[in-house]
């Protein structure tokens, strides 16, 4: 089954990187955009998460497709004719 054999740790390490670094961003834009800080700190949460769940949601249906993504890296036979391809 795809759900035991999917790099779990590894998927809620990126998620969680990409939320710290994107949460942050939206704030920001939306605080240069001239919105208040409370509003601009709510809207980077709320699009912060939401763009982290659409991501690992498709990270997680690539995976059991089997789609190479470049970004995930996360195929072991990819990975397998990589390293050939290398040779």
């Amino acid at each position: 089954m795809w759900l035991r054999d999917a790099p779990w740790a590894r998927w809620l390490r990126q998620a969680l990187l990409m939320l710290i670094i994107i949460s942050p961003v939206f704030a920001l834009i939306q605080f240069l955009k001239g919105h208040s800080l409370e509003y601009s700190l709510e809207f980077g949460a709320f699009w912060g998460v939401i763009s982290t769940v659409i991501f690992s949601l498709t990270r997680a249906y690539n995976y059991k497709r089997n789609i190479y993504c470049a970004l995930c890296n996360d195929l072991p036979a990819a990975k397998e004719q990589r390293a050939e391809h290398r040779d």
